[in-house]
């Protein structure tokens, strides 16, 4: 649709999505991250391809496990600091309703887009679909980890249900794919679409052996073990196949000579065709080099000068709840949302690096409702050994504190410092706060639910904006 042309069904699809996002907010029900998108979605539902095609520069979409909330803000920042207007689920809200109303958003009564590109995170099953409805000019898939199984199955559900989109992909698709995952190589190996290999050549932060967690311990291709020469975060790592030969595509995007400055802020340099580039990234841990190393080969793939993508990162600041810094009554707080075993472990790896010991005190909180996964048996596989040793105290809260100070317990973590609370999650909190000094700093990793709600007592008490707000 042009500027000038004007779509009946289109317009009124928008205005009573926003009416709808306009009635939540003055009622006090949330941010309207959601419904407004479905109500739209239910009188026009060719609206996200009508309003897409509209955007001068196309959009990316962003798909993973682990780390799209994150990459899609650095992509939307490097975007916004070239100059582009940017349509963004930035809330997060990633189903098909969600980025619907990020659309709505951004659009004018009429049914006109305001923006020159979008950058959307996708979720893992809704990926397919949106990818059909925005016709994404580049695509982006960050990794594939086992998450939340009572929704979305095994990782061979997901796996081969991208792998059909891919392999319907045009050539005109630029695909920007983690190659250090080897079951992305394997469903994208044959795409038509102009595939962009990333990942790590990285000579010190390594693991020694796969996790007990690690989701792909052999060949997709045909089923031998896999080896590594380098291994870096659960199964991501310079693989290789010991039966069919197969091994890590050569990569156009290498990060290496990472320096991580606790949980504070991290170093790396990016070597891609046009030269090594020297970066500094406003978040720490591992996970976040493959995330900026993502944002970085997007931002290229546009275009965007080297020089904007680098001061862009180096004042990068953490999606709500993912490493997100707060100060409340005299003690410095960082969020840090777990989900998974892996991005479980990367935490706590991140919180022990320094000094290979957990020292200050932190608070676990666990739900298990929907949108966290019913099944809490993944606690089983976080590596909460990496917490036995140490003086940082153990709080736990939540629907599953009684499950995982019982984690704690069989983690080899002294008695003496688990402290199940109750499992209110604000009664927790302030009961957790007392026992953090004054001008100390503390961790909070909850759920997905319970970051909300912990978010929504702070932002209730004036401390936090509200995630649709940031």
């Amino acid at each position: 649709m042009t500027k000038s042309s004007f779509d009946p069904r289109l317009a009124l699809s928008v205005v009573g999505g926003k009416l709808t996002g306009t009635a939540i907010r003055l009622v006090g029900r949330g941010g309207g991250t959601a419904a407004p998108g479905l109500v739209a979605d239910k009188v026009d539902t060719g609206l996200l391809t009508k309003l897409s095609a509209q955007l001068p520069q196309g959009a990316v979409l962003v798909a993973g496990t682990n780390g799209k909330t994150t990459t899609t803000r650095m992509i939307a920042d490097i975007f916004q600091a070239n100059s582009w207007q940017v349509v963004h689920n930035r809330s997060g809200s990633n189903l098909v309703r969600g980025v619907v109303a990020a659309y709505l958003g951004q659009s004018t009564p009429g049914g006109h887009i305001r923006g020159d590109i979008g950058v959307i995170e996708a979720d893992e099953a809704a990926m397919p679909e949106l990818v059909r409805r925005i016709q994404p000019q580049v695509i982006v898939l960050n990794n594939l980890f086992r998450d939340q199984l009572d929704r979305y199955g095994e990782l061979d559900t997901i796996a081969k249900s991208w792998q059909k989109v891919v392999a319907q992909l045009s050539p005109e698709v630029t695909l920007i794919v983690n190659a250090d995952d080897q079951t992305l190589v394997a469903l994208t190996d044959n795409t038509p679409a102009t595939r962009i290999c990333i990942g790590l050549n990285e000579a010190h932060h390594r693991l020694e052996s796969l996790p007990h967690a690690a989701d792909a311990a052999v060949c997709r291709v045909c089923g031998a073990d896999l080896e590594y020469r380098a291994l870096y975060l659960s199964h991501l790592g310079e693989w290789y196949c010991t039966g069919c030969g197969r091994e890590r595509p050569s990569l156009a995007f290498a990060a290496g000579d990472i320096a991580l400055h606790g949980d504070r802020n991290s170093e790396m340099t990016v070597t891609a065709t046009d030269g090594a580039h020297r970066l500094t990234v406003g978040v720490p841990g591992l996970y976040n080099a493959y995330n900026a190393l993502a944002s970085a080969a997007v931002a290229r793939a546009f275009g965007v000068p080297w020089d904007v993508i680098t001061s862009t990162l180096t004042g990068f600041q953490s999606a709500f709840g993912r490493i997100e810094r707060i100060q409340y009554q005299n003690r410095s707080i960082t969020l840090a949302l777990v989900k998974n075993p892996t991005g479980f472990n990367e935490v706590l790896r991140m919180l022990t690096a320094e000094t290979g010991a957990l020292r200050h005190p932190t608070i676990i909180c666990i739900n298990d409702l929907d949108a966290d996964g019913r099944d809490v048996s993944w606690l089983w596989d976080v590596d909460f050994e990496l917490l036995a040793e140490g003086t940082g105290d153990l709080f736990t809260t939540g629907i599953r504190g009684a499950d995982m100070a019982n984690r704690l317990k069989y983690a080899g973590v002294p008695l003496t410092r688990i402290h199940p609370l109750s499992d209110d999650l604000a009664a927790a909190f302030d009961a957790f706060i007392q026992q953090v000094p004054e001008g100390a700093s503390a961790y909070i990793l909850p759920s997905y639910t319970a970051m909300l709600r912990l978010r929504k007592t702070l932002a209730d008490r004036g401390i936090v904006q509200e995630f649709w707000e940031q």
